[in-house]
């Protein structure tokens, strides 16, 4: 199948290259010149277990392609992803600039039938408002496009992207045509052979299922670290408490681990968007506004213990810092605790000695070179 992923993101492209690998014809495209040169050549920009292997064997196989070339990556698909960034604005509201403009690049460029399918995470109803922009745009110029849209949400984790895309939990579809669902069914049927993983559903649930999903594990991290806090006041042992209610099959073990809070692009940012959503439908939003101010209380923890340790004399002290991604085996520094700890240790006047496997080059990026952080070469 012909298919063309828009945005080469850690979503975008790890999509793209599970495609490829499994046979599709893939083309990526990316407004990023650099980032596409340096692509073309096999070169990843991101680290991600597996990956960039994987990149340069379809490279070789021709069945990946990257391009910044707008009308070339829609005139070759029949099923096109969007999997561009969605950042959040300062209401909380998620930016939808580069979505829409996917949309206006459909309606320049396409001719043909055209299934549009929602890789990133996007509000509810942004496939009903992304229809009536194309629709909008065709009017404009005079032109007629049979399209449909589709929400496919991703459920990938950092650090075992590659391994989620190719072995999902579940794979959900949110579309109302049964002509889409054969196309998107045929399009995952790789992924699909030992038992059937896809949950087809309405567009718009498929849309808040992602954001309830993230919102969910952001709620499990947030009532651990509640619990943390609550344990220490009254002399529990909150690891005890851990591995007793985790041993409960309803709850599990997964995402209840203290510590200094979630960081990463996701979490956050959903939650400020479905809260954003919440006010924008006269919705109740107290737990999700209680889950994020848990954790950016949580991140402050750390300095907050070791400032009282010293009594709040931290200048001209040196403190090792071990681990700077938000969280192991991925470079990503978005929202990671780790810089709320080291930009708050460098305004008390402290020098921070870190070291990370795989965010030393990104952590260098952000910070340059500081006379009070020193990246070491091993732990």
């Amino acid at each position: 199948m012909r298919i063309s992923v828009f945005g080469s993101g850690y979503v975008g492209l790890v999509q793209a290259t599970v495609l490829a690998e499994v046979g599709h014809d893939v083309v990526c495209m990316d407004i990023d010149q650099a980032k596409v040169e340096q692509l073309r050549q096999g070169q990843v920009h991101i680290f991600e277990p597996g990956l960039a292997g994987l990149v340069r064997e379809n490279l070789e196989n021709k069945r990946l392609q990257f391009t910044t070339d707008a009308q070339r990556a829609v005139e070759h698909a029949e099923v096109l992803f969007i999997a561009v960034g969605t950042p959040s604005r300062d209401d909380g509201s998620a930016d939808l600039t580069g979505f829409f403009a996917v949309g206006d690049a459909i309606a320049t460029y396409r001719s043909e039938p055209l299934i549009i399918v929602e890789k990133s995470t996007v509000p509810v109803g942004s496939g009903d408002a992304l229809r009536g922009h194309i629709d909008k745009a065709l009017r404009q110029a005079g032109r007629l496009l049979q399209f449909d849209i589709v929400s496919n949400p991703e459920f990938l984790k950092e650090g075992s992207a590659v391994n989620d895309c190719r072995r999902p939990d579940r794979i959900v579809i949110g579309c109302d045509s049964d002509a889409v669902r054969k196309v998107m069914r045929e399009l995952y049927a790789p992924f699909n052979r030992n038992h059937d993983r896809i949950m087809f559903m309405d567009l718009r649930s498929a849309e808040l299922t992602k954001y309830a999903a993230n919102c969910m594990l952001a709620t499990k991290i947030s009532f651990i670290n509640q619990i943390a806090e609550l344990a220490e006041h009254l002399g529990a042992d909150v690891e005890s408490v851990r591995l007793g209610i985790g041993a409960d099959s309803r709850i599990g073990y997964d995402f209840i681990y203290p510590g200094c809070g979630y960081g990463g692009s996701c979490f956050g940012k959903d939650i400020r968007a479905l809260i954003h959503s919440a006010r924008e439908a006269h919705c109740s939003n107290d737990l999700l506004a209680v889950v994020e101010a848990i954790n950016e209380r949580q991140k402050n923890k750390l300095f907050e213990r070791v400032n009282a340790f010293y009594e709040g004399d931290l200048r001209g002290k040196t403190f090792a810092l071990w681990g700077l991604a938000f969280k192991p085996n991925t470079d990503d520094m978005r929202d990671a605790p780790s810089r709320v700890l080291m930009e708050a240790l460098w305004d008390a006047g402290a020098t921070v000695r870190a070291f990370d496997p795989e965010a030393m080059q990104e952590t260098q990026r952000i910070y340059g070179h500081r006379r009070d952080l020193i990246l070491m070469g091993t732990p």
